[in-house]
Formats: C-alpha cells, structure tokens, sequence
C-alpha cells in the first residue's frame, strides 16, 4: 500500500494564527485539491494527521470540526480525490499526551489501522512538529513550503532525510514519478 499522511492546516488549506473556526474559513490552498485528487488516481491512499488544539481552548467544538472536514472531504472529491481518514489531536501542548505533534501518536495509530509498517509512511507538513512526528516513527518527512513552510525551511534542525517542496502539487508530481 503507498500511503501518504497530510497535515491539514498549511498544507491542504490556509492555515491562520486564529484558528481554523468553522467552514467558511476553510480555504483551499491553490493545486492541493487537485494534487490529492492526482495523487488518488495513482493509487495512494491518503489519510489527514491534523493537531486541533482549538477544541481543547472552547473555540470550536468536535461537531464543527466535522463540517470544517465534510467541506474538506466535498473539494476533494470534487477534485477527484479521496481522503480515507482523518486523525485529530484535540488535546493542547500541556496536556503531553501521545497523539499530539511532534509526539508520533497519531503517526503510529494510522500505521497500525492501515496495517502498513511506519516505516513505509510518508507524511507531509509545514512544520517542524509534523516533520518530527513521522520521524520519531520511522518514515520519512516531507516538507512544504506552503502554510509555515518557509519559516520551517529556514530554521536548523530538519530531520534528517527531509526533502523539501514548494506545495503539495510537487509533492504529488514527484511521488507519482517514483511510481
């Protein structure tokens, strides 16, 4: 099974310092849907590992967090494309619980559900925590410049064996040139 895990926020869609609140905030980052829907055809199976800590602060509650991802799921399709689950962490940073990013929680939950050694895992993000969960996990980080993307790039400590891509729409281009 290829498999490729997304962040959501920065990487699928414009992320904002306020929070993703409801689905009118939701917007598409240019080429994402498209690259999902590409990347669907080819044959991956694609699964969302997002942190929502905005739950946890009373922002917004799990019920709107699933209209945020029916919209998501909706433009996706609408691309061509199919997202096969989403993992979400509702839980803030002092909680240290194990599902939270950079902890590998969520990373190793989908591994074991898809029954795909994590190893194998792709997972692409724009931050430093999502590149430090899939390599705590043993896969392997890809990292885009889109969302916090190119603050992330610039500062020290990938992990190593990081590659790096303008958005998601390379990634799906050079994933599908690897077969």
């Amino acid at each position: 099974m290829k498999l490729l895990i997304l962040d959501r926020d920065g990487v699928i869609n414009h992320d904002s310092p306020d929070y993703i609140k409801s689905p009118d905030e939701w917007m598409p980052i240019e080429g994402s849907l498209d690259a999902i829907g590409a990347l669907t055809r080819a044959g991956w199976t694609l699964v969302v590992a997002t942190n929502q800590s905005g739950i946890g602060r009373g922002y917004y509650d799990v019920a709107t967090l699933n209209r945020i991802h029916a919209k998501m799921h909706r433009l996706v399709h609408d691309a061509g494309g199919e997202i096969d689950a989403v993992f979400f962490c509702p839980h803030m940073s002092e909680a240290q619980c194990r599902c939270r990013k950079p902890a590998p929680g969520m990373v190793l939950d989908i591994a074991k559900r898809f029954h795909v050694s994590p190893t194998e895992l792709w997972m692409v993000g724009d931050s430093q925590r999502d590149l430090e969960a899939i390599a705590a996990a043993g896969g392997k980080p890809l990292l885009v410049r889109t969302g916090n993307g190119a603050k992330t790039e610039g500062k020290n400590g990938l992990p190593p064996g990081t590659r790096v891509f303008d958005d998601l729409a390379a990634v799906a281009d050079w994933l599908q040139r690897l077969g």
